[in-house]
């Protein structure tokens, strides 16, 4: 019901950009939001309720007044909107969780004898940030890297004199100690600039400037000098070794993509910069429960830009942005040169995207798995468990299976193991299924289960072997069918085990011996273990058949290829990931990236 006050303020709001508050009773902050037209979105929150999601129903029930402040274009209510999201953090907007606490590493440009270190602080004083990262933990990972590569300062000395003895860190070549005189400022200011440049993602750039300084070593004949040099260049060849991805990316940008779970999202954003993929951040947000994606991500870009100490030429999102012109012009005057946002469909830009969102999805299995591998929270589902499912004791050791293929194309079959409620990983287990014809599932799902047990009771097998230990609980994933199917077959290899089945749909466990299924509420601790035990089996059964089915689809196209065989497939393979890349590569491509002699390439090319 829209009070008196309400339906005047309605009527009075003005046909210009701005930012609109929402307040409850007592005066409290409920939404912020920015509007074009002030009147007409405003009015969009009080048309019937039952075109609008629960969530603004809710919000709608509480406004007991509405605030606004007029803007002279849609940046300025833009910038308007993130200074008072952040100022008040009102409960119905989307927010980046603790984003005021987010950690930057800091060159102070300005000192003589410059320093990397980690502030809380973003300022507009002329110094170097690059961040935010998303933890203590990412940022300090960083530095350790830097500290590896970079003969810097990391003290709080007072380079004003000269010391006579070096401390530690010059011995061990992790300083080129200013403190005692012996290093020319621009010698030290280069080595600055190199940091820079590697934070800034321009890897290849510093390693051809150390370069340049080992072989200027090498002629003056400092052999010392020019051996750190190299080890310099060799450790830095590592460390972007290490951040390569299977995909061919170029220039430099930023992919975000993210996965939604109740009231939160996680965030996941992809640093790409000089042909390389250098690094990740992933980021946590509240209040998302029954957002739209759009608006998810849109509150993200807008939070996360609004002190992002770097914005690249080109945004690659999962999903589109509210406002897209207006968010351009506003990234724009931050970086001083375009931005664009793409979100791609397909190609290696939708490749990106990909890596991008299924590392959200495991970050955010990983904070799950942490949630309830939490002590007590543990302890509450593993006894939850026994009592629901009348077990003689908490079960200790778990497993789960399931099944992938294409109708009945590369089908696979995974085993999982949590022991104590957390993954075992050692013990997994993944099956190529080698006797079921065509798509059966329940036949395959035998084929596994049997393969499994049928060596469990063999007194020749080790006590250590995985295959030797019975689980305290057998998971499958599916209903009754699946069930009763795993049940044929440990009876008929005479194994007891106590057995459950997770039906996905609602949820539903199915267990031996009752006639309906048992249905635990969504808090149960029980049902959340159980839940990500067979999201963990699906999810390793998944990741084999694409490998799988990716070989024997490659491996039947090139088969036919003359004079390529098998080590020159999975080199190309490796090499390119798909038959449309091999394609589209040249033939100076392909003898540079596999190995294969032009006319080899020349009859890839031919042939494909």
């Amino acid at each position: 019901m829209v009070n008196s006050l309400i339906t005047e303020q309605l009527k009075r709001l003005p046909h210009r950009p701005g930012v609109y508050i929402y307040r409850d009773a007592v005066k409290n902050i409920l939404y912020v939001g920015k509007a074009t037209d002030l009147s007409h979105r405003v009015r969009s929150y009080f048309q019937a309720p039952h075109k609008l999601m629960p969530k603004i129903q809710r919000m709608v029930s509480q406004i007991a007044d509405i605030d606004f402040y007029i803007a002279s274009s849609e940046q300025e209510a833009l910038i308007m909107e993130l200074n008072f999201i952040k100022q008040y953090r009102p409960r119905y907007n989307v927010m980046l969780k603790d984003d005021k606490t987010f950690p930057y590493l800091k060159i102070n440009v300005k000192e003589k004898w410059a320093r990397v270190y980690v502030t809380r602080r973003f300022e507009q004083d002329g110094g170097r940030y690059f961040g935010p990262f998303a933890s203590s933990t990412s940022v300090k990972q960083t530095l350790r890297i830097i500290k590896r590569l970079f003969p810097l300062r990391f003290c709080n000395k007072d380079i004003g004199g000269k010391t006579l003895r070096p401390c530690l860190e010059y011995h061990l070549g992790h300083c080129l100690a200013p403190c005692t005189g012996d290093v020319r400022p621009e010698e030290y200011a280069q080595v600055i600039k190199e940091v820079t440049l590697f934070l800034e993602g321009k890897r290849d750039n510093v390693i051809r400037e150390l370069q340049v300084k080992m072989n200027l070593a090498s002629e003056a004949m400092d052999f010392e000098k020019a051996a750190r040099i190299r080890d310099q260049i060799q450790a830095m060849h590592e460390v972007i070794e290490g951040e390569k991805v299977a995909a061919v990316i170029r220039g430099e940008e930023d992919v975000v993509a993210f996965v939604q779970e109740g009231d939160h999202a996680f965030v996941q954003v992809l640093f790409v910069r000089g042909n390389k993929l250098t690094g990740r951040e992933g980021f946590m947000m509240q209040g998302t429960r029954q957002e739209d994606p759009v608006q998810v991500m849109t509150g993200f870009i807008k939070q996360y830009y609004s002190s992002a100490a770097q914005i690249p030429p080109l945004l690659l999102l999962q999903y589109p942005v509210e406002d897209r012109q207006v968010i351009r012009e506003w990234l724009k005057t931050k970086r001083g040169a375009a931005v664009d946002i793409v979100v791609p469909r397909r190609g290696v830009k939708k490749q990106l995207i990909d890596i991008a969102a299924e590392n959200a999805r495991q970050g955010l299995e990983q904070i799950r798995i942490k949630e309830i591998t939490a002590g007590a929270s543990l302890n509450v589902a593993l006894e939850e468990l026994e009592k629901e499912f009348t077990l003689k004791s908490p079960p200790i050791r778990m497993e789960a299976y399931d099944i992938s293929n294409l109708q009945g194309s590369s089908a696979v079959g995974s085993m999982v193991v949590f022991e104590k409620g957390k993954p075992k990983s050692a013990h997994y287990r993944r099956f190529k299924i080698k006797t079921v014809e065509g798509a059966n599932d329940y036949a395959m799902l035998q084929e596994v289960i049997r393969r499994r047990f049928k060596h469990s009771g063999a007194k020749d097998i080790s006590a250590a072997d995985a295959w030797s230990i019975l689980p305290d609980l057998v998971l499958i994933d599916g209903g009754k069918g699946q069930l009763n199917s795993v049940r044929a077959v440990l009876k008929e290899l005479d194994v007891e085990v106590p057995l459950a089945g997770l039906a996905k749909e609602n949820e539903e466990i199915y267990l031996p011996g009752r006639t309906k299924p048992l249905v635990l509420p969504r808090s149960s601790p029980a049902l959340q273990l159980l839940q990500r035990l067979r999201d963990e089996a699906h999810r390793f059964a998944v990741s084999y058949f694409t490998s799988v089915h990716r070989k024997k689809t490659f491996a039947s196209i090139m088969d036919g290829i003359p004079g390529v065989g098998p080590r020159r497939k999975n080199a190309l393979l490796r090499q390119f990931g798909s038959i449309q890349r091999i394609r589209e590569a040249s033939i100076e491509e392909l003898v540079a990236a596999a190995g294969v002699s032009p006319a080899q390439a020349k009859k890839i090319k031919e042939y494909l």
